[in-house]
C-alpha cells in the first residue's frame, strides 16, 4: 500500500515466522544461457566482468509447481499448522505463469492441505512484489480476527520465455523459490517499516526504448537511495544501525553504485548469491535472508533492510528486526 506521495505506510507488527528456500540442483554458466537466447560475446562480457554474474540455477524439465512445492514443504512450522493458514500468496514478477486453465497456486494449496486458505497472486510490482506480498499478508491477518492465523507467501518463477530469461546489459534470470510463513504479531523477523516509491513514467518496455532506458538507468540509484532512506526514517533508524542490507540479485555493479550514494560499505550488503544463484525474480529477498540466517550473519535483535526494484518501475525497502 502507498500514501499519496507513493511511499509505503508503516506495517506494524507483521513478522516472518519462518523462511525456506528451494534451489534447483542445476547450475548453468551464463555463457550457455546466452548462446541459447542469442546474446553477443560483448553482452556476456559485460554481464560477467562488469556486473559480476557467473552462473544461474535452472530446472529446465520442472514446472512452476515443481519449483514452489519443495520450498513450501521445507518451511519450519507449516506441517501441523496447515489449518491456521488463511492466505496463500504468490509474489510474482510476470502476470502470466501458466496456460489456462492450469493454476499452479491452487494446485500448491491442494497439495499442502491448505483447505482454509484464500489463494491469490501479487504481480503489480514485478521483482519487488515479495515485499508487497508480506506487507499485504500482515494487513490481512491483522484484520482477520484470529490471532493464531497465518499467511504463506511463496515466490519463484520459471524462465519460460526470452523476456523471462534476460534483461539486456543488466542481468540473466534464474529459477529459485522461497516460502515465508507470516503472522500478524510474531517475535521473529518483525517488520519495522516498509517503503515503496513508484515511478510510472518508466512503465512500458525500456529495453525497446533506448531513451527510456537511459532515463531509467539515470534515475535508478537516486530512487533506490530515497526509498531506503525513507524506510530507515520510518523505522527510526540510521544506516549505521543496520547489521546487513539484503539486496535483490540483479547484479553487483548497481549495488556498488547504490552503496556509494548511500554511504554504506559494500561489505554490509549480501552479494554472494549474485554469481552463485542469479536473479530469481521476486524470490531474491528471501533467498538472501535464508543465506544470512543460516550462516549466522544476523544475531537476535539485529535490524536489517531488504531492498528490491521491479521494472515498471517500483522501488521497495523493508526494515526488519531479526
Amino acid at each position: 500500500m502507498c500514501d499519496p506521495q507513493g511511499v509505503g505506510i508503516l506495517t506494524g507488527v507483521t513478522a516472518l515466522e519462518a523462511v525456506a528456500v528451494h534451489l534447483p540442483p542445476r547450475l548453468e554458466p551464463i555463457e550457455d544461457v546466452g548462446a541459447r537466447i542469442g546474446l553477443t560475446p560483448r553482452q556476456l562480457r559485460i554481464l560477467r566482468r562488469f556486473h559480476g554474474l557467473d552462473q544461474v540455477r535452472l530446472d529446465p524439465d520442472g514446472t512452476l509447481l515443481d519449483l514452489l512445492e519443495p520450498a513450501a514443504r521445507a518451511l519450519p512450522g507449516l506441517r501441523g499448522n496447515e489449518h491456521r493458514v488463511r492466505y496463500l500468496l504468490h509474489a510474482r514478477s510476470t502476470p502470466v505463469a501458466a496456460p489456462y486453465p492450469i493454476n499452479p497456486l491452487h494446485q500448491l494449496g491442494e497439495r499442502l492441505g491448505l483447505t482454509r486458505a484464500e489463494a491469490f497472486t501479487v504481480t503489480q510490482q514485478a521483482c519487488a512484489a515479495s515485499l508487497l506480498a508480506v506487507d499485504l499478508a500482515g494487513r490481512l491477518l491483522a484484520d482477520d480476527g484470529d490471532p493464531s492465523a497465518l499467511a504463506l507467501v511463496v515466490a519463484g518463477e520459471k524462465t519460460f520465455t526470452r523476456d523471462a530469461q534476460v534483461l539486456p546489459d543488466t542481468t540473466i534470470f534464474a529459477e529459485a523459490a522461497t516460502a515465508c510463513l507470516v503472522s500478524a504479531d510474531g517475535e521473529r523477523n518483525r517488520v519495522l517499516s516498509y517503503a515503496v516509491r513508484q515511478r510510472p513514467e518508466f512503465h512500458g518496455r525500456p529495453v525497446d526504448d533506448p531513451e527510456l532506458m537511459t532515463r531509467y538507468q539515470r534515475e535508478y540509484q537516486p530512487t533506490m537511495v530515497e526509498t531506503v532512506r525513507t524506510a530507515l526514517d520510518r523505522a527510526g533508524l540510521d544506516l549505521a544501525d543496520l547489521a546487513l542490507l539484503l539486496p535483490h540479485n540483479v547484479n553487483r555493479a548497481s549495488w556498488r553504485t547504490t552503496c556509494r550514494e548511500l554511504g554504506l560499505p559494500v561489505e554490509r550488503v549480501l552479494l554472494e548469491n549474485v554469481p552463485a544463484v542469479g536473479h530469481s525474480f521476486a524470490a531474491d529477498a528471501f533467498v538472501n535472508l535464508h543465506t544470512a540466517t543460516t550462516r549466522g550473519a544476523l544475531r537476535p535483535g539485529d535490524p536489517y533492510l531488504i531492498a528490491a526494484a521491479g521494472i515498471g518501475a517500483t522501488f521497495a525497502a523493508m526494515v526488519l528486526q531479526h
